[in-house]
């Protein structure tokens, strides 16, 4: 009896792996195994680095909202208990675009604030 290999899958298997190494540099390209490891190492990066975006954007925002904030005459931190106490429950993804898009909306809840 002839040994059973499954090809139709093993080929499926390494195409999908080719397929997600398009563009990348020499064998990494276009040898399996040298694929596979680049690919995989690949999406090792892209998990941590979704977790890390979200860290970036928060950083950045907070720096937005203390730049506006400090030009009204307040620290971030006093500004943001002092939205706590108020009441405002405005996240700081929306208070970094006001603060960058619109600054008079922005400096009326700056003045509810104080």
């Amino acid at each position: 009896m002839p040994r059973s290999v499954n090809s139709v899958a093993s080929r499926k298997r390494r195409k999908k792996i080719l397929k997600a190494a398009k563009g990348y540099f020499g064998a990494r390209s276009n040898v399996y195994t040298v694929a596979k490891n680049a690919v995989e190492k690949a999406w090792c990066y892209a998990y941590r680095d979704r977790r890390n975006k979200k860290r970036t954007f928060r950083r950045l925002w907070i720096t937005r909202i203390n730049a506006a904030t400090r030009q009204e005459g307040l620290s971030y931190s006093k500004f943001m208990h002092g939205m706590k106490l108020n009441n405002i429950e405005l996240n700081r993804k929306v208070l970094a675009d006001l603060a960058m898009n619109h600054p008079d909306q922005f400096k009326s809840i700056v003045a509810k604030v104080k």
